[in-house]
């Protein structure tokens, strides 16, 4: 929206063409949303507080969530609100990718925030029914797949890319686009509900994974960056990198009141969706492979929760004092803080790890 207003006003001051750079117009996006998540962050925590939409903590997991216990839930809100309208001041509203996104990051949002309401407002423990559930997810998820597929202006959009190497490069069928796009998508936006267990444990991860995503947006929506580095050239998905910026000026603004000890919990309307954006910012950019590096510690902690369920099924046993893996070492004695500082230090690790593949082929 801003972008229009600003090329009318270049005709009349050059000056405003400054903001025709992706990287202006990321950096502004960022502030943006983390400006609107602070400055709303308050009265949308007041709001649930008043209308006592609170966190109901599991009795039979570590005694010290116990105090968490009411604690404001349905806080993902924030989060998008704050993205989606730093996205369309600052985005380039005609790009195919932006819209997609934007679609994509509602959908999910809009299943999390009806699974939360199921709980937490309407009181049903069990929130949406996890069978409906999935088929609302599996619905979204297929349907961005296709127009993914639909608007396809290149091989290059619907080819699976391998990290490390130069020339690997695999056409895919439009069932096998689909499938892939599917199971990243969804995966994903599970992946990071999973994680959302500690105070700030989910956020700050999900920040990191967007900036470096939105580095890989940029590189490849650049011809002479794509060229030199070999990966994927796709028109117009530098443009995502607006989006990759506001996601994580939200994510930021969102974790000012969600750490540790937590003002106010994501939620399911905002692990969702997050996780849902990540995987389809992957999967335009093609780098699905790479965000399951970079996103290492989703990838654990849902692995550690199949594992959990397998053993006990087949054997009796438990793998883990308890799933995910994040509440395996809360009972095995470390203190809330440092489980979630350390497994920062292990996504900042990760991310950085993911970046390295742009150079490294």
């Amino acid at each position: 929206m801003l972008l229009y207003i600003t090329e009318y006003l270049a005709r009349s001051h050059s000056g405003f063409h400054v903001f025709q750079y992706l990287t202006l117009r990321g950096i502004l996006a960022a502030m943006t949303a983390l400006a609107i998540a602070m400055a709303i962050g308050p009265r949308m925590i007041s709001a649930l507080s008043h209308h006592q939409i609170g966190q109901r903590v599991r009795t039979d997991g570590p005694q010290s969530h116990l105090q968490k216990s009411g604690t404001p839930t349905m806080g993902g809100g924030l989060i998008l609100v704050a993205m989606i309208v730093a996205t369309l001041l600052w985005a380039d509203l005609s790009n195919r990718f932006v819209w997609i996104l934007i679609g994509a990051t509602a959908a999910f949002g809009g299943i999390g925030f009806y699974d939360d309401y199921l709980k937490l407002v309407v009181g049903n423990s069990k929130g949406l029914a996890a069978r409906y559930k999935y088929l609302a997810q599996s619905v979204a998820a297929l349907c961005v797949a296709f127009s993914l597929h639909a608007t396809h202006q290149s091989l290059s959009e619907i080819s699976l890319y391998v990290p490390f190497f130069k020339t690997v490069a695999v056409p895919m069928t439009t069932a096998g686009f689909v499938a892939y796009a599917y199971f990243v998508i969804v995966g994903t936006s599970n992946a990071v509900n999973l994680t959302d267990g500690l105070d700030g444990l989910a956020i700050m991860p999900a920040v990191m994974v967007a900036a470096a995503l939105g580095v890989f947006a940029y590189a490849t929506g650049n011809f002479k960056f794509a060229t030199y580095l070999q990966i994927p050239y796709i028109t117009g998905a530098g443009e995502l990198i607006i989006f990759c910026a506001a996601t994580a000026g939200a994510g930021l603004g969102f974790l000012w009141f969600n750490s540790y000890p937590a003002e106010v919990f994501m939620g399911d309307v905002g692990a969702l969706a997050i996780g849902a954006a990540l995987g389809t910012v992957a999967v335009i950019v093609r780098q699905e492979i790479v965000l399951g590096v970079m996103g290492g510690v989703f990838v654990l902690e849902t692995v550690s929760v199949m594992l959990q369920v397998a053993s006990f099924k087949l054997t009796g046993k438990r793998l883990f004092r308890m799933a995910p893996l994040h509440h395996h070492f809360e009972l095995k004695g470390w203190s809330e803080p440092k489980v979630i500082v350390r497994f920062w230090i292990i996504s900042f690790l990760l991310m950085l790890t993911g970046l390295a593949t742009l150079k490294i082929r």
